[in-house]
């Protein structure tokens, strides 16, 4: 096969109030269409003729990044009511074993799950939530043999390591005990739109067919998580869309009892509720933009009643917060930077935990625990791999727990980061973190990636990966550009890079490259961009804008097909995105939209090198969005550039389930790179 496929071009007319497009491959939506499949198949083996020349050089790429994987490794233990609980791995095996002791860490080990043997012989596997009941004998979990993300519910007796009969399908994995260790809540999904909607109650033992609706959510603009506090005192129900959120609450101890609305749901306003001491407290940006902390009687959640625990500041963006007994612990945002300030509740002192590299990031870790002075956190950067500390909040002594083992020889002072403030087109400073090998020379010779995301609010923080340094140490620099659509310098970043702002997002990648090539870091000839799933969206973009500027584009499950998908309410996620790009029932935004649609805005032009990689069971960006994305692009770009498109055919949204499967993903990805640059076997 010396020439890419041709998909048909069937021409449909897509009819609405504000006009009419015509899309000549909608039919490849057709999932159980042979005709789609073959297609596929043949694109997967196009993809592998092209790549052939490298194929060495991949094989070679996995065995090294294996190779720097510790195999027999496990998490730092976390103590949870009397049991030291943690995950490892075993030589060889791709899934994690779920294990426990009892009293101390010289107890016996209970494996409660052995995810190797759960997944073996199956094409993909993944485990959700993992809920212990309250006297420590039963375990609820969620399983997922699709990647569709619709889990099956399973009980497990932990002293007798049998399992309970009933099965509860289409729930998004995660069961929430009652404090009789017999009754679970669970939220349902919708299967078409894999919404998750309702919340049942479930008595353990019994038929799933006789739980019971506690609550159903009528908006499908929101989704719907139930969770259990620190404090165990309450099962809660959180209901959430991207700009409003409400929350519902229930004594455990009183499990059949009816959910209270702490306060309704008002536009605009985003808050999540913990308890502790006899209040209540509330994250929210209610008169706060870049949210503060306020508490309230358990008695009364009126906003009247809510107090200022920690103010609103200009400057800082709180993320996300965790009460113990004596300490308020916040997730914040300076500059950027993600830290954590810890603050007694008695003597109203913060203190923010100290680290001193250049850019680095660090997160609340696993705290179950109410009653303890210790704070687990976890600290990476781009040159420090994942590292578990505690931190005593009452001696405000840090102590590294474990730094995750990489080996092959790594040695963190071979490498540099860089943060540099890029100037964008209309004045704003975009954070930008550039990390390389010493001895990379800043002379326009050297190959770098860039990679970005850009929407959601999700920030994307410099943070270590293993794999990557199989670029560094080939002379690759990485930079990492925390564009509008984040919220990386707070909620204005955020509102700045959605809905009829999207458009800044692109520029500011776009900007970012225009730095990079006039301070030298890299040229044209060597630029390459990558980005994923709304990221994916971004690489759509920027190539139809600025084709010129980049080698090649790696765009993985990319949602490309922007107007035709916000426009369909019955695929996955869509309403619930509306307040992210906008309702295209409204002109206002079917237009704008249509004016950055990556799809809608293929043209006649000379493009870069690409590959385009997405699941046939992608829960999220459906398959067959990067799959017409493609084939428009063959039938219209004027260029003789490299265009592959790799469909996995048993996985989704994130890929490969499995630790090394996974890693041939990011093999395949960076010898497409190598390929570019005419590096074949050699490397």
């Amino acid at each position: 096969m010396s020439n890419p496929p041709v998909a048909t071009s069937k021409p449909k007319q897509l009819v609405s109030p504000h006009g009419t497009r015509t899309d000549n491959y909608y039919w490849l939506n057709e999932r159980e269409n042979p005709q789609v499949l073959d297609y596929l198949k043949q694109e997967n083996a196009y993809f592998d003729e092209k790549m052939a020349p490298v194929k060495p050089l991949e094989d070679k790429l996995f065995t090294e990044m294996k190779g720097r994987i510790k195999e027999q490794d496990a998490s730092v233990p976390y103590r949870d009511h009397g049991y030291y609980y943690y995950t490892r791995y075993e030589t060889g095996g791709e899934y994690p074993l779920y294990c426990r002791k009892e009293g101390s860490l010289n107890g016996a080990e209970q494996i409660m799950l052995n995810g190797n043997e759960m997944g073996e012989g199956k094409s993909y596997f993944a485990i959700g939530g993992t809920e212990v009941s309250d006297d420590n004998q039963t375990l609820a979990y969620g399983v997922d043999e699709v990647s569709r993300r619709l889990y099956t519910l399973y009980f497990k007796n932990l002293a007798t390591g049998q399992l309970y009969p009933e099965k509860i399908a289409n729930t998004a994995g995660q069961a929430v005990w009652a404090a009789d260790n017999k009754t679970v809540f669970y939220t349902k999904k919708d299967v078409t739109t894999l919404l998750a909607y309702q919340v049942y109650r479930h008595t353990l033992g019994t038929d799933p067919s006789h739980d019971v609706l506690v609550y159903e959510e009528k908006d499908n603009t929101f989704g719907v998580n139930i969770e259990r506090s620190k404090s165990r005192r309450y099962v809660g129900i959180t209901l959430h869309s991207s700009l409003s959120s409400e929350y519902r609450y229930l004594e455990a101890s009183k499990p059949t009892g009816q959910f209270k609305v702490f306060l309704k749901r008002e536009p605009d306003h985003l808050y999540e509720v913990q308890d502790a001491n006899g209040e209540f407290y509330v994250l929210t940006n209610w008169e706060a933009p870049n949210f503060r902390v306020m508490a309230t009687p358990l008695s009364n959640t009126s906003k009247a009643q809510w107090e200022d625990v920690v103010p609103q500041r200009e400057d800082v963006f709180i993320e996300q917060m965790e009460l113990f007994k004596g300490y308020l612990v916040l997730n914040e945002r300076a500059e950027g930077l993600r830290e954590l300030r810890v603050i007694n509740l008695a003597t109203e002192i913060g203190q923010v935990v100290p680290f001193r590299e250049t850019a680095y990031t660090t997160f609340i870790g696993a705290n179950p625990e109410f009653d303890t002075p210790v704070l687990r956190l976890t600290y990476t950067s781009f040159t420090t791999p994942t590292s578990t500390y505690d931190y005593n909040m009452a001696t405000q002594k840090l102590t590294l727990l474990k730094e995750q083992p990489v080996l092959g020889g790594f040695n963190k002072e071979d490498y540099v980061t860089e943060r540099i403030f890029v100037k964008a087109r209309d004045g704003k400073e975009i954070p930008l973190t550039i990390v390389y090998k010493k001895g990379f020379k800043k002379d326009g010779t050297g190959p770098l990636l860039q990679y970005a995301y850009g929407s959601y609010g999700l920030s994307m923080d410099p943070t270590f990966s293993s794999a990557r340094l199989s670029l560094l140490n080939r002379g690759f620099a990485y930079a990492l550009c925390s564009i509008r659509g984040g919220q990386e310098l707070g909620r204005q970043w955020f509102e700045d890079g959605r809905m009829l702002h999207k458009k800044n997002s692109f520029t500011d990648f776009i900007d970012c490259s225009l730095y990079l090539i006039k301070e030298k870091y890299t040229s044209t000839s060597k630029l390459f961009a990558q980005g994923g799933s709304a990221g994916g969206l971004l690489m759509g973009a920027v190539v139809n804008m600025r084709p010129d500027l980049y080698k090649g584009v790696i765009a993985a499950v990319p949602f490309v097909d922007v107007v035709t998908t916000m426009s369909d309410a019955s695929i996955p996620l869509t309403t619930g995105e509306y307040d992210q790009w906008g309702n295209p029932a409204d002109k206002k935004y079917y237009d704008y939209m249509l004016s950055y649609s990556p799809y809608d805005n293929v043209k006649d032009q000379a493009y870069p090198n690409m590959l385009v990689l997405t699941g046939l069971h992608d829960s999220q960006v459906q398959y067959f969005e990067p799959a017409k994305w493609v084939a428009k692009l063959r039938a219209t770009k004027t260029d003789n550039h490299l265009l592959l498109l790799h469909t996995d055919m048993e996985a989704g949204h994130g890929g490969a389930s499995g630790r090394f499967k996974a890693l041939h993903d990011v093999a395949r990805q960076y010898a497409f790179l190598f390929l570019l640059l005419g590096s074949k076997t050699t490397i």
